[in-house]
């Protein structure tokens, strides 16, 4: 069993992405972004490219990096810590796993234009109020040697700004992903208000063409590209609200040492020591089940569902905790726009709902262990 604790290979990449993120993505820039209107930042991704960031998962001979899916949820908590905004889970992550596991040569082309930040990518798969890929709607009918796409997909992050498309579609009775520019006749995109201050879109396709390269994979065989592509990434989010978590309760502690009543610190206050030691507890023990599930999808891929779950699972409840706790002991500040704490309370509203809630992964974890 691989020990739950961050290996020295870990822990520098880690700091090495802090430093980075503090200097260039700090919280200071979202709230920038959402006052200027804009929803992203193509310089700071194409800095984090630079880096290596963009292709983490991507193989070494297409420009990638290659570390694996740990090393990727070490960023993408670093990334929650300071709220840094990119695209990084939709393509660095899912788009990148997909791609993979396809592996021909129009996949790995694929695969460098994002290692070198040219291209991003959103995954269009939600069309209800809840993630349920197996409920998709959205009609691919056969015509000659391709397939007419119609239908809408909702809640598609990084769907306003992103290059191309991973789209789920029903083909007949079973499921097929196509990979397609974002750019096509007959896809239009209307960008939706986010609280996190986040890209997403509504995408709509009217008889959209889709040729058989366009195919992710195989027809009608969607999910075997996409599961390990969804599991990737809700690793990915579990192990970024893991750091929105370790963010909100930072920020609560420097609080609880400087704000002072009656002459003293309000952190010499037992119930809020015991408040804050609970909350600290619960960020440590999901910070391993983060770990867990990033190093179950490098060593055992094909059975990584469960450990995955968990980790968004507990990542989504210790998520509110921190918010929550932090806002209530921040006291009337915490509830202001002029404070930072709304921000990663509204960050981690929208992570809760993104690839599966809490709901959606308990019930999995409890059918696993026969409940």
């Amino acid at each position: 069993m691989a020990k739950l604790v961050a290996s020295e290979e870990e822990v520098m990449l880690a700091d090495a992405a802090r430093g980075f993120l503090d200097e260039a993505a700090p919280v200071s820039h979202l709230r920038r972004l959402r006052d200027e209107g804009q929803t992203e930042d193509k310089a700071l991704w194409k800095a984090m490219a630079d880096m290596g960031w963009a292709g983490i998962l991507v193989p070494e001979n297409a420009g990638g990096s290659d570390m694996g899916h740990a090393a990727a949820c070490v960023l993408a908590t670093e990334m929650g810590k300071t709220l840094a905004s990119s695209p990084f889970i939709s393509t660095a992550v899912i788009a990148a796993t997909a791609l993979r596991e396809v592996a021909d040569e129009r996949a790995n082309a694929a695969l460098a234009q994002i290692a070198s930040g040219d291209v991003t990518y959103a995954l269009a798969v939600d069309e209800n109020a809840k993630f349920n890929p197996e409920a998709t709607q959205l009609r691919g009918d056969r015509e000659g040697n391709g397939f007419r796409l119609n239908g809408s997909k909702g809640f598609v992050v990084d769907g306003g700004n992103a290059d191309r498309l991973l789209v789920l579609a029903r083909t007949g009775e079973a499921l097929t992903l196509f990979d397609l520019p974002a750019d096509r006749e007959g896809i239009t995109r209307e960008a939706k208000s986010m609280i996190d201050s986040r890209d997403a879109a509504t995408v709509s396709f009217a008889d959209v063409e889709a040729t058989g390269e366009d195919v992710l994979g195989q027809v009608d065989q969607a999910m075997t590209v996409l599961k390990p592509a969804i599991e990737a990434g809700q690793a990915a989010l579990a192990a970024e609200m893991a750091g929105v978590a370790a963010g909100a309760f930072g920020m609560t502690v420097e609080y609880l040492k400087e704000r002072k009543q009656f002459g003293v610190p309000i952190g010499a206050f037992q119930a809020l020591q015991h408040r804050a030691a609970h909350l600290w507890c619960e960020c440590e023990v999901t910070a391993s089940a983060v770990l867990n599930a990033g190093r179950k999808l490098d060593e055992d891929p094909e059975n990584a569902t469960l450990a995955v779950s968990l980790a968004k699972a507990r990542a989504t409840d210790t998520v509110q905790l921190a918010v929550q706790e932090g806002v209530q002991m921040h006291g009337g500040i915490g509830m202001t726009d002029a404070f930072d704490m709304g921000f990663y309370m509204k960050r981690a509203r929208v992570g809760a709902e993104w690839l599966g809630d809490y709901g959606y992964h308990a019930n999995i974890v409890a059918q696993a262990r026969g409940f």
